[in-house]
């Protein structure tokens, strides 16, 4: 509307867009052709409002009651869902579900078995004939093509 405003005044689209802080072809998009009708503002730093499915904050603490009950603990959300549909139970969806624990930190392994562990290679140190033994084998190729 200031832009309108400003463009019956007698000034250009541009200068007013600038002083508003946006760019002329922003404007442009916003405004459909032919009429003032404003289309949604589409830029990503726009709040925008929360979509009308959104799961409530009690159903989101019943999607992890259920995700980190002892059922249920060892489970990725692959297996959690299709456990409860078969017993008529929905909750969300399996991507909600992924959602909703990745954002509390409980997307990893939350089972009972214990985590991968990385160790360092054990090294061997002969001092003396015969101590240590090794089996290598290496393919080196021969002279002629196709023989190692």
């Amino acid at each position: 509307m200031l832009i309108r405003e400003a463009e019956q005044a007698g000034c250009r689209l541009s200068p007013a867009c600038a002083e508003l802080g946006l760019s002329l072809r922003t404007f442009q998009r916003w405004v459909q052709e032919g009429d003032d009708a404003i289309v949604a503002d589409s830029r990503t730093t726009n709040e925008r409002l929360a979509p009308p499915n959104k799961l409530s904050v009690d159903e989101r603490e019943a999607v992890l009651a259920v995700a980190n009950s002892e059922e249920f603990a060892s489970l990725p959300p692959s297996q959690i869902v299709p456990t409860l549909l078969d017993r008529g139970v929905y909750l969300a969806s399996e991507s909600t579900m992924y959602r909703i624990l990745n954002q509390e930190a409980q997307q990893h392994h939350r089972g009972r078995a214990k985590k991968p562990s990385s160790r360092v290679a054990t090294t061997h140190c002969a001092t003396g004939p015969n101590q240590v033994w090794c089996w290598d084998i290496t393919w080196l190729p021969a002279a002629v093509k196709g023989t190692y």
